[in-house]
């Protein structure tokens, strides 16, 4: 049903595109409004400078985005994108050791963050009433007996029957309302000073024998004292397409290397040798990338007792997270799929549509954002309204770890545990709903006896020092 003339998006990123796709069918027009030159090959833009790190599209994004714009999946791994099973496909060091190889529930599509936009760049391209206009500064919106009537753009007007800001984190949407009259929304934040820190790299063309993996994930040590600060490093070498990789160190509240000779510094004292191995046999191809802007952040538009009537907020322009939990384009992408099913069901974007999609959204934010927080809320450097008192951040940071590898433990060993483990990672069941699960509950009590009588079926804690077992494990975890 056609609900308006003119729909416009603020924002042509991720989040902007995926609302362009979920507006088409029920507006004549929409117009994109984005401020940078879009490139038309998947290349970096200023607008993006998270672009050149490694992006995670959770199953709950590949889905909500497949639901926008069917064939967007084959698409990305048609463009290059990799379709992987990360349990087979990722070395991954945590606790003690690595971990052993085995068939789970969960697969992944790895890509560049470059490569994901231009291909939601080609679908929307095929939308016959979608217009993208690059290059535009949005300054305004405007706004008229309480409900949003169109943005200015430069010394333009235009008028609009909808709007949804996709701006991110930097929107500032919130104070033009503020200057129109609404209040000052409630924000609540939390910055656990994570920093990370990336370079680009060209595979060799055949790479040695022992690469039976194609992702290499080395997580921050849980023993404390004396080591390196790269052994608190979270690190991945993460495959893109094009036969490349992105190496990623990352941090919370430390110090992480700018420049080439220090990232390769810091590569030869995390936790395992093969990450700068690997370095070692690429051929670097940019230069070291660094990020701070990593605060979770959700400005609470859903608190405000008559919210802008014919606007909604999409993305980070809304609800920010931390970039290492991945939730970020997933999120936006949900979101919007969340927009076009209110829209599928109204007669009108007038009235009390705006409130009703806030109070819905906030539902759905609310399973990343508790996410986010159950590991954010444990570090001492984090800062924000969402801070604990002292000793609620100790008990979470005593607990968060370990628990995570319990759990990634009773994975290996489980299959009811690994189903809603990736079910969680995945933005599809909360974690208290996973841990509130009478048949998750049973499956962690047995693992907690097996693991204190040492009978493991799939074993684990293979020596950080040596390459990672290629043996398939999946037999032992089936019994």
């Amino acid at each position: 049903m056609r609900l308006g003339r003119t729909a416009v998006v603020l924002g042509g990123s991720a989040a902007g595109l995926c609302t362009a796709g979920a507006l088409a069918p029920h507006f004549d027009e929409v117009v994109v409004l984005e401020r940078d030159e879009l490139p038309v090959q998947a290349e970096h833009r200023r607008g993006v400078p998270q672009s050149k790190h490694p992006h995670f599209l959770l199953n709950s994004g590949r889905r909500a985005i497949g639901a926008l714009f069917p064939g967007f999946e084959e698409a990305l791994i048609n463009a290059g994108g990799l379709h992987l099973m990360p349990s087979m496909d990722a070395a991954y060091l945590d606790g003690e050791g690595w971990s052993a190889r085995k068939k789970a529930a969960m697969t992944m599509i790895y890509s560049s963050r470059v490569l994901i936009e231009r291909v939601l760049r080609d679908q929307v391209h095929k939308l016959g009433n979608v217009v993208v206009r690059e290059g535009v500064s949005v300054s305004g919106v405007s706004c008229r007996s309480g409900r949003v009537t169109g943005v200015s753009v430069g010394d333009e007007h235009l008028d609009a029957d909808f709007v949804v800001d996709a701006m991110g984190r930097g929107s500032g949407v919130g104070s033009w309302l503020v200057a129109a009259g609404w209040p000052e929304p409630q924000v609540r934040t939390l910055d656990a000073k994570v920093t990370y820190t990336s370079r680009w790299y060209e595979l060799p063309a055949e790479p040695p024998a022992s690469w039976w993996w194609r992702h290499l994930v080395i997580m921050p040590t849980l023993h404390k004292g004396e080591h390196p600060a790269e052994h608190e490093f979270l690190v991945n070498f993460f495959p893109i397409e094009g036969n490349r990789a992105i190496a990623c160190m990352g941090s919370w509240g430390l110090e992480m290397p700018r420049t080439t000779e220090a990232f390769i510094g810091s590569a030869r004292r995390v936790r395992t040798p093969l990450f700068a191995q690997a370095m070692d046999k690429c051929t670097p191809t940019s230069e070291v990338h660094l990020t701070r802007s990593t605060g979770n952040k959700w400005r609470r538009y859903d608190l405000w007792k008559t919210p802008p009537r014919r606007l909604a907020f999409v993305g980070d322009s809304i609800c920010a997270f931390n970039p290492f939990y991945a939730q970020g384009i997933s999120s936006a992408a949900s979101s919007a799929l969340l927009l076009r099913g209110h829209l599928e069901g109204a007669t009108q974007v007038d009235g009390d549509f705006s409130a009703r999609f806030l109070a819905a959204q906030r539902k759905s934010l609310n399973v990343p954002w508790r996410l986010a927080m159950a590991r954010d809320q444990g570090y001492e450097c984090a800062e924000g309204t969402e801070k604990p008192p002292e000793w609620r951040r100790k008990l979470v940071a005593a607990v968060s770890g370990p628990a995570f590898s319990f759990i990634v433990g009773a994975a290996r060993e489980y299959a009811v545990v690994d189903e809603h483990f990736a079910k969680v990672f995945n933005l599809d069941e909360s974690l208290g709903d996973m841990m509130t699960n009478p048949r998750v509950i049973a499956a962690l009590l047995r693992y907690r006896v097996r693991t204190a009588l040492g009978r493991h079926r799939v074993p684990f804690g293979f020596d950080p020092m040596a390459e990672p077992p290629a043996r398939d494990y999946s037999t032992a975890a089936a019994r």
